[in-house]
């Protein structure tokens, strides 16, 4: 792999990951080796629930824009995930 397209580990990537994880089982997005839509809402709370872990877990000890975001994801998937929950 080039070097220059070599992904980097950082904590703005882990949030990132586990927020499309629980996208993807909310089926918001398709599985990408599927190409399906399927619903998980269980998975979808415990991506939730790992990201406010990590939410309680980290508090102050984030730089701001760190902070931002893995706010800005918590309040939007939770957001999404009782949408979803209305619907089923």
């Amino acid at each position: 792999m080039d070097d220059s397209k070599q992904l980097q580990a950082s904590f703005s990537t882990l949030i990132l990951s586990i927020g499309s994880s629980a996208a993807l089982s909310m089926g918001l997005s398709p599985d990408p080796e599927s190409g399906k839509t399927e619903k998980d809402l269980n998975m979808t709370k415990f991506n939730i629930d790992l990201l406010k872990i990590l939410q309680e877990k980290t508090k102050n000890n984030l730089n701001q824009e760190e902070e931002q975001l893995l706010k800005n994801i918590v309040s939007d998937l939770q957001f999404k995930y009782v949408e979803e929950k209305g619907k089923a």
